[in-house]
């Protein structure tokens, strides 16, 4: 057999994925860095010209964005939950509820089974650092990080009196051990992420994880962010509604209860502009982190992952949190750059956040786990593919289910027993205030979505059936 010339072999690897440095055989870094309840559409470089994201902007600039990622959903109010957990472990929401969330994982299944890339990495020598928002336990903690600084575990805090928890390498986190920071969270955890990149073992490949709590609320940017968004200046979403047209089944839960009903344009204005300061104040936190990886000389080897965990209402249909199906809700920034990536380019093919994992481990150049559920976005990144999946399927706790593809939206409602079904043309109606489904020359179109609906959830794992009288509810 001839053996293969190490040109051929490098070009064969740049093939895998555009790896920096071949020639040096060196790991290439990665830094994560995921907001909270941040909406897909809050990037000045992406097009919304009202609200204030340089640094946000620099890595648009820099690398890929994927306009159209999204997160499958959630199973329970706390979307981020199920959101991280699928981001970690590239699993399903279906997946990722029985094996790391419910109360009784299926027998024989101990919880918290399926391997994060943050553990996968370690494994394969990186050096891996954790700071900022988890909210997938202390135990899956332990497994992914060998350093960390300021973790907080809770789903939400006040900004400035956060519960943390120092690094134990024991892996013992416990009440007593938490300490009540007061810097404001998005300065606490730079610093955090800043000391890592300065003090780190420059002999290993590290990864970074920089969990931001905002913009969740409280919506409490200080002043000077503040005072950059008065409500007067601040636009009412085109799709803007005083209250969601029938009971979406979640019309009372905890975000939605923050404004009073009817909503009214004063009132979401408000809501609005503290939502962007908050967007601003933390976008100024990540400029300093990618501040730091500049003057560190790691730049060039380092991949930057910017996402956020779900996306907010904030006065979209009536609503205002993230507990529905809508665009707004379940749609996500997601911008990848680094090395090999191309520049300033963007992806509008349909994906999901939970493909960041298989992405991750493919630069890194380590195997996927078996039967993950993710797909790389390489092909994309590497402008060998347009795309990576032709539809994606969404639900939302026991009453509503959902699919999309490149044109169009169907959302399933069966809400005490009482169904509803939307539909909307996304390429007619991006912001969609038209239902469809009522229309008798639409009956086709739903028929064949609600079809391939059921189809995908069942192969997702979901066991909803959605000709069932009444779709069970998560509590297994």
């Amino acid at each position: 057999m001839k053996p293969i010339s190490r040109r051929n072999l490098l070009q064969s690897l740049a093939a895998t994925f555009p790896l920096p440095s071949l020639s040096a055989a060196r790991k290439p870094n990665f830094l994560i860095l995921f907001t909270d309840d941040q909406r897909f559409d809050t990037l000045r470089a992406l097009g919304n010209r009202e609200v204030r994201t340089p640094n946000m902007d620099r890595l648009v600039a820099r690398g890929v964005s994927f306009t159209h990622a999204s997160i499958m959903g959630g199973t329970i109010g706390a979307v981020c939950m199920p959101s991280r957990a699928m981001l970690l472990t590239g699993q399903t929401l279906f997946q990722v509820h029985d094996h790391m969330m419910a109360a009784s994982p299926p027998a024989g299944m101990p919880r918290e089974s399926y391997p994060a890339f943050p553990e996968l990495l370690r494994k394969a020598g990186y050096e891996t650092f954790g700071t900022g928002k988890w909210h997938n336990g202390p135990a899956l903690y332990s497994r992914c990080f060998s350093q960390g600084a300021n973790v907080f575990f809770g789903g939400m805090s006040d900004h400035l009196q956060v519960p943390v928890h120092d690094f134990d390498p024991s892996g013992r986190y416990g009440k007593e051990r938490q300490a009540v920071a007061t810097t404001f969270s998005s300065e606490l955890f730079s610093d955090s992420a800043i000391s890592f990149l300065r003090g780190r073992d420059k002999e290993k490949p590290f990864l970074s994880y920089v969990s931001y709590t905002s913009p969740h609320d409280p919506r409490m940017a200080p002043k000077r962010f503040a005072d950059l968004y008065p409500p007067s200046k601040v636009s009412v979403p085109r799709n803007f509604l005083a209250q969601h047209p029938f009971d979406n089944g979640e019309l009372r839960v905890r975000d939605e209860m923050l404004a009073p009903f009817p909503r009214t344009p004063e009132v979401i204005r408000e809501h609005l502009a503290a939502y962007y300061a908050m967007i601003t104040e933390v976008d100024f936190h990540i400029g300093r982190v990618l501040d730091e990886l500049d003057r560190s000389g790691e730049a060039d080897n380092t991949y930057v992952i910017f996402a956020a965990d779900n996306g907010l209402a904030v006065g979209q249909h009536g609503l205002l949190g993230k507990q529905n199906l809508y665009d707004h809700s379940v749609r996500v920034p997601l911008v990848i750059s680094g090395p090999g990536i191309p520049k300033g380019r963007s992806a509008p093919g349909l994906c999901y956040l939970l493909d960041a994992c298989p992405t991750i481990l493919e630069m890194a150049g380590i195997p996927a786990p078996p039967g993950i559920a993710g797909k790389s976005l390489g092909p994309v990144l590497r402008n060998q593919r347009e795309k990576i999946r032709d539809e994606l399927i969404f639900a939302y706790r026991h009453f509503q289910r959902g699919i999309r593809t490149d044109r169009w939206k169907l959302i399933e409602y069966n809400v005490a027993g009482k169904k509803t079904t939307q539909l909307f043309d996304l390429r007619k109606d991006p912001l969609e205030k038209e239902d469809l489904a009522g229309q008798p020359s639409y009956g086709e179109t739903a028929g064949r979505l609600r079809a391939l609906l059921q189809q995908r959830l069942r192969e997702a794992g979901d066991r909803t059936e959605l000709a069932a009288a009444a779709w069970p509810e998560f509590t297994r």
